[in-house]
């Protein structure tokens, strides 16, 4: 986390006797990364963190890739993912490689545990459902279309609410690091010297929401925590509940950060994703392309142009919206453009968004700087023909072709075309 904040009781000074009403001592525990040279956060337990026994190793968790050869591009339909296990055994991973592994969950069942993922950081997109997050750090109420940021280490248990009659099962995205790399604001939005959010970030601290209360469960019992570390799961289990913490200071430590509140930086031409960037682990990145106003210049195409990311992996998961850039792309879809391969937009969805003035899709985007490889599940959403979808006729004469003056067939300039269709505030998607 980029800032210090306290929650809690804790002593005046760190590393002091800090006792309990009963007289006897908290338990303090400093909880940080990089042999103490990084982001620690000081936490004060009612027992001793280190009584635990009972543990047994549950199941791996190495995700199984195939097709490891093939590059293509590929479009994974998940709008009809079955409900299966809690919010941690009902992950299933897409996709991934050694940084990064991407997982959906749909959720049927509650978690009767609590979970500590020990390998990565981990952040989460709700897409459906809302709930809360508990873990040693407080309370997280989370809803649809939050990130919640989980550092390495967090104990937490996850509760979703019962949905609504209409409403649909509640989903979720996971982005999980598996090169031991922490996930953070990208460096330029932050002062160096600070660690504050600059005025050219599109989110800063207000727009974070930390842990609150209730923080403290004080009881006795077997209480289980599974621990994945190792390639896989373990279970321990607490005599006493693992949430006993009465307070704690630090920058280390969960969070929400709500995509409605992501401020969408905008510009006379095109913006490349970087402007969109949200997130980073060590070598990839999380975008949030959001509703916005659309490039101003009298002759600006709305929609991305051609483009090869010669050293990324593109992945989008959209969300909802207008995809007037992508034909047979519906929320849930998800789009994967491996590096080499020039991709933009479909055939005659250049035309058709001239004079676009707004933009009203969301979709979250993860770059990787490695190849990814898919696994079995992925290849089970996988639509065969979305290769072929750029085959056809890019710009039909009927669209209005150009006379050597730069007039329309119809008479008028490029310029004043799009002006026009600007005062009628066409909207399209803008996504590549």
């Amino acid at each position: 986390m980029p800032y210090y904040t306290t929650l809690g009781q804790i002593p005046k000074k760190r590393h002091v006797q800090f006792r309990r009403p009963d007289g006897a001592l908290y338990s303090e525990e400093v909880f940080g990364t990089e042999g103490f040279v990084g982001p620690t956060s000081t936490i004060y337990h009612i027992h001793p963190p280190t009584q635990v026994d009972g543990w047994k190793t549950l199941y791996g968790t190495s995700p199984e890739y195939v097709e490891t050869d093939t590059m293509r591009m590929r479009h994974l339909v998940s709008r009809n993912m079955p409900p299966k296990g809690d919010p941690i055994t009902g992950r299933v991973v897409v996709m991934g490689n050694s940084d990064v592994e991407m997982s959906i969950c749909v959720p049927a069942e509650a978690m009767e545990y609590h979970y500590k993922n020990g390998q990565g950081d981990e952040c989460l997109f709700i897409h459906y459902g809302s709930g809360t997050l508990n873990s040693q750090f407080g309370t997280l109420k989370f809803g649809p279309k939050d990130y919640i940021v989980i550092p390495k280490g967090t104990i937490y248990r996850m509760v979703f609410d019962e949905p609504g009659e209409d409403d649909p099962n509640p989903k979720f995205l996971v982005f999980e690091t598996a090169n031991g790399s922490h996930i953070l604001p990208p460096p330029r939005y932050l002062s160096k010297k600070t660690s504050q959010f600059l005025e050219h970030s599109p989110y800063c601290e207000r727009d974070l929401r930390t842990p609150e209360l209730p923080l403290t469960f004080d009881e006795h019992g077997s209480f289980e925590v599974r621990i994945k570390a190792r390639n896989c799961v373990h279970s321990y289990d607490y005599p006493y509940h693992p949430l006993d913490v009465v307070g704690w200071d630090g920058c280390y430590y969960p969070y929400c950060f709500n995509v409605d509140d992501f401020a969408p930086i905008t510009g006379k031409l095109h913006q490349p994703p970087p402007a969109h960037q949200t997130f980073e682990g060590h070598n990839f990145v999380i975008c949030s392309f959001c509703p916005r106003t659309l490039d101003w210049h009298p002759d600006a195409i709305p929609v991305p142009y051609n483009h090869s990311n010669l050293d990324s992996d593109e992945v989008l998961y959209y969300v909802e919206g207008n995809y007037k850039a992508r034909k047979g792309i519906n929320s849930e879809s998800i789009s994967v453009h491996p590096q080499g391969i020039p991709h933009g937009p479909h055939p005659g969805t250049i035309e058709s968004s001239l004079g676009a003035t707004f933009s009203d899709e969301l979709a979250v985007m993860c770059d990787t700087f490695r190849p990814l490889y898919m696994t079995r599940a992925a290849l089970d959403m996988d639509d065969a023909a979305y290769p072929a979808s750029w085959e056809g006729e890019h710009f039909p004469s009927a669209a209005g072709s150009h006379h050597a003056d730069g007039t329309h067939r119809n008479g008028s300039s490029n310029g004043k075309a799009i002006k026009a269709g600007a005062r009628g505030k066409k909207t399209a998607s803008t996504r590549s």
